[in-house]
């Protein structure tokens, strides 16, 4: 286990590797938010470039059997997504929170209820949040009582990196939307989020920092070429985003009203240290919450916030020392040795 440095804090990382996932035989889409080995090697390297001692954890289970072997670490940079249920993202912020040591981004808590979109949208509509009108689907029976108004647009209500989302997901009628749901029900074993799909442009807004202290980092605006899979961020648009998407830092009018939008979104639900909100404008150029990413991607050059930092002038260091500040803020006497609680 690598030691802490003369200067620096002997830092975990928790992470679920993509590949060891495709290995076991699961599909690509299934594993879509799963890391990449650059992902891990970037943040490594960021980590000892600043000073750290950097320890490879991997995975829940790794890590559960290092605790048990009584290994501890200063801080434990943490983006394991998990692998099963709603409570997924939460399972290592738990158990770290359990023994006592630090960790960076939101707590288990928050990762729990953020993954669920449509617990997290009622929360932000009960706070004056601006969000597009919407119903979760847990049967096709329920499709009877909705009343929204077409377009509507439908996605699993706890998946990422665009799972379940394809052209298809911008339904235009009752018939397609019940032929949707039912395939999303399907598939994914777990409710569907509809909510009336809003015309105007696409932003995700990048924030570092946690309560009074967090801040917009940038606006980016999303926009769709002619070979890109409809005029949704779909997995595929996701997957391939070189030959579908172009991405611009924003800075007019309606950018700033995202970006305020995404800020008040990251406040209200206690998120930390950094992530993205996701915003669409409504016809009149009113940005509305789509959904928040507290445990965004961090693979250089291919994941919205690095993406997004580097279009506003921060370079990945930074990015990667920002968000290691932000956890350590909360955590002043991180430095000092830390055993195991009482169990």
């Amino acid at each position: 286990m690598a030691a802490a440095t003369a200067s620096g804090l002997r830092i975990g990382m928790t992470y679920d590797l993509r590949e060891d996932y495709l290995a076991q035989g699961c599909g690509d889409e299934e594993t879509a938010e799963f890391d990449h080995p650059e992902t891990i090697r970037a943040l490594a390297d960021a980590l000892e470039i600043a000073g750290h001692g950097v320890d490879r954890i991997g995975s829940l289970k790794s890590l559960v059997r290092r605790l048990a072997d009584g290994d501890r670490w200063d801080l434990v940079f943490n983006i394991a997504e998990g692998r099963h249920g709603f409570g997924r993202e939460a399972q290592v912020p738990a158990l770290l929170e359990a023994y006592g040591i630090p960790y960076t981004f939101s707590d288990a808590l928050v990762m729990a209820l953020t993954l669920h979109k449509g617990l997290t949208k009622h929360i932000l509509r009960d706070r004056g949040i601006p969000t597009p009108a919407f119903v979760v689907i847990d049967t096709p029976a329920d499709l009877a009582a909705q009343n929204l108004s077409f377009p509507l647009f439908a996605k699993p209500v706890a998946e990422g990196t665009g799972k379940g989302v394809t052209g298809a997901s911008k339904v235009l009628s009752p018939d397609a939307l019940a032929r949707v749901c039912r395939a999303l029900l399907g598939n994914f074993h777990q409710p569907v989020l509809v909510e009336e799909f809003l015309p105007g442009r696409e932003f995700t807004v990048g924030i570092i920092g946690t309560g009074r202290t967090a801040e917009v980092v940038g606006v980016m605006e999303v926009q769709w070429l002619p070979q890109a899979e409809g005029d949704v961020y779909s997995f595929a648009n996701k997957e391939h985003w070189e030959d579908r998407v172009v991405y611009r830092l924003a800075g007019d009018k309606e950018a700033d009203a995202a970006g305020e939008v995404a800020l008040a979104a990251w406040r209200v639900l206690g998120c930390r240290d950094a992530g993205r909100v996701d915003l669409r404008s409504d016809a009149r150029g009113n940005p509305n919450f789509i959904e928040v990413n507290p445990l965004a991607g961090l693979r250089p050059g291919y994941s919205d916030l690095p993406i997004l930092c580097g279009l506003a002038g921060m370079t990945y260091q930074t990015l990667i020392e920002r968000i290691v500040a932000s956890a350590l803020a909360r955590h002043p006497a991180t430095g000092s040795k830390r055993t195991a609680p009482s169990l």
